[in-house]
């Protein structure tokens, strides 16, 4: 577990480099917008593309995977059933977890393989995000037609390099060095700028401020951090999972919010200070959390 803490910290001086940035930096007013359009239209197509065309597709068939979405299904339906006012983005903040930055040092040092994490960050990728960009895309364009959603996905190039991804994990097809490196290339900047935008957003405000926002974080804050192991644990004693697959789902259900919802309300304007507040929280709690989740097994 001690190992785990190296990732909480690289992350944590990243954002305070953003916050940093924001504070002393002299930058320009839109500088935060620049640098999150600069990610969503060129870094994280990169490193979606990259991630997806590595993976195993065959394991989004897995039991335990079945249980990480059941618990992630029912936290995004909870979320509008106990507050007003979150939308998709209350309902992506208690339960797209941050399975690819915090998840793969999670998986490695306290899971012992960092594969455990690959199948979530391969659901979210090819079937999640898609759903949720494309309901926000209808919720802040107004478009209802038929035609309107079904070729929303395409217009987005997260989506359109995850499923150009999928495409070539599912061939086999090896693309040449000299097109795959710059991808990779570009790829591996899309996290720091990620954080970097994010703790951007944290200067010169406080966290939980009052406002419309508030109770929908505080209900995200609350599903993400307790409600979602719980029910994940739930789900896999149901299925009468092995207890090291019970446990791998339960410590992977506390994975934190990722950074990627806060960089989704960015795009389309709408829930920055839910998302920025709950990932912040989130990640906050998500060693205490974790320490517990190894505590009670020990245990159990």
């Amino acid at each position: 577990m001690f190992a785990a803490f190296s990732g909480f910290l690289l992350i944590a001086v990243v954002v305070l480099t953003g916050w940093g940035l924001r504070r002393w930096g002299g930058l320009p007013e839109n500088a935060e917008t620049v640098l999150a359009r600069l990610v969503w239209l060129v870094l994280n197509p990169c490193l979606l593309f990259t991630a997806v065309a590595g993976a195993d597709v065959s394991v989004l068939f897995s039991e335990p995977l079945l249980v990480s979405a059941g618990a992630a299904l029912i936290c995004f339906v909870l979320h509008p059933l106990l507050v007003r006012g979150g939308g998709v983005m209350g309902s992506l903040a208690a339960g797209y977890v941050n399975a690819n930055y915090i998840g793969i040092p999670i998986a490695t040092y306290v899971l012992g393989d960092a594969t455990r994490v690959i199948p979530i960050i391969v659901l979210q990728l090819l079937i999640v995000t898609p759903a949720a960009l494309t309901l926000l895309e209808l919720a802040t364009t107004g478009r209802t037609s038929l035609r309107a959603t079904m070729t929303a996905p395409l217009r987005n190039p997260m989506i359109v390099a995850t499923l150009l991804g999928a495409v070539v994990a599912v061939t086999g097809l090896r693309l040449p060095s000299i097109l795959l490196d710059p991808v990779v290339t570009i790829g591996h900047a899309a996290v720091p700028l990620v954080l970097i935008a994010f703790g951007m957003s944290l200067s010169g405000r406080r966290v939980l401020e009052p406002g419309p926002e508030r109770a929908a974080t505080i209900a995200a804050v609350a599903l993400k951090t307790t409600a979602m192991p719980l029910i994940a644990f739930l789900l896999a004693t149901a299925l009468r999972l092995p207890r090291i697959e019970v446990y791998d789902v339960t410590v992977l259900a506390a994975l934190p919010t990722a950074q990627n919802v806060y960089l989704y309300g960015q795009r389309f304007g709408t829930g920055l200070i839910l998302a920025r507040d709950t990932i912040f929280l989130t990640t906050a709690a998500c060693v205490p959390v974790l320490l517990s989740v190894a505590f009670l097994f020990a245990f159990w």
